[in-house]
């Protein structure tokens, strides 16, 4: 028995937030889609439980031995009530971390999915979908790698609008952002945005279609993003300098900037000339969408 399954890195297309509730959280409104790129996860029997972590960003996770590949194991484990043989996991990680693309979340989705299917536990959609959400507020929505409308904490989700093809660039200085310190600065600059969903259409028929419309959305972190990592707005301005960005934006909570493009040959020509323009960002063309093959 040998399994993979991809984590895709998940963009924010528009992220809505209000001020918080009695309880802390901030209410948000989102459209989150997902790339054809991300994290790899490989499961195969093994003498002992073991997990591993590699790739160019593996390092950064050195030594979190209770991370949310190892919670979300654990979780299913407790919830399917059924003895499992030992199995090492081993963790390609390809995603940046601390990037705003949803890897650690992406990452308890796919172990979830690889889990129940190459160990054939009997776990609903339904359970899968609340182990996954108890998981964090993205969870849920990381899970299947589908797009959605992700409201509430980001547990209520709902069907995306038809998506057409999308390519798209997404680039990252080497500058870790907090998303607890994003908070704390969105707090204290007080800029809280309406959640109420945007009126949409059912299909966009391309992709400047969608930009149009994107452009008249917002993510309301970008500035608390930008006050505690001066580099995502030299990223930013750097994407939407470029002919070829249709409409260029941060992604979650910061780190990672997106620029949706009308093509492929598009996105690959911004992609090489920004790599061109820097030295140590981190650069990728790719597919957003999904769910895609493992």
């Amino acid at each position: 028995m040998r399994a993979t399954a991809l984590a895709p890195a998940k963009v924010n297309l528009f992220l809505h937030v209000g001020g918080p509730g009695n309880d802390g959280y901030h209410p948000i409104c989102s459209l989150m889609v997902f790339a054809d790129i991300g994290d790899l996860l490989t499961l195969a029997p093994a003498a002992a439980p073991a997990l591993t972590i590699h790739g160019p960003f593996g390092g950064a996770l050195d030594g979190e031995g209770d991370n949310l590949v190892v919670r979300a194991a654990r979780a299913l484990v407790a919830e399917a009530r059924r003895p499992v043989p030992p199995l090492a996991l081993s963790l390609d990680k390809q995603l940046p971390v601390a990037s705003g693309l949803g890897g650690g979340s992406s990452d308890a989705g796919a172990t979830l999915r690889l889990l129940r299917e190459a160990l054939d536990l009997p776990v609903s959609d339904e359970r899968l979908q609340v182990l996954a959400a108890g998981l964090g507020a993205d969870g849920g929505a990381c899970l299947w790698g589908a797009p959605v409308i992700a409201e509430g904490r980001g547990e209520r989700l709902s069907a995306a609008p038809g998506l057409p093809p999308l390519h798209a660039v997404l680039a990252r200085a080497p500058a870790p952002v907090s998303t607890a310190e994003v908070y704390r600065r969105f707090d204290a600059l007080g800029r809280f945005g309406s959640v109420a969903a945007p009126r949409r259409p059912g299909a966009f028929g391309s992709a400047e279609e969608l930009a149009v419309w994107l452009a008249a959305q917002r993510n309301d972190l970008e500035a608390a993003a930008i006050a505690v990592a001066p580099e995502v707005a030299e990223v930013l301005a750097a994407l939407r300098d470029q002919p070829e960005a249709l409409l260029a934006r941060v992604s979650g909570s910061g780190g990672t900037c997106f620029a949706l493009c009308a093509g492929d040959r598009e996105a690959q020509a911004l992609a090489e000339r920004i790599q061109g323009l820097t030295s140590g960002w981190w650069v990728r063309t790719c597919r957003l969408g999904g769910p895609w093959p493992d």
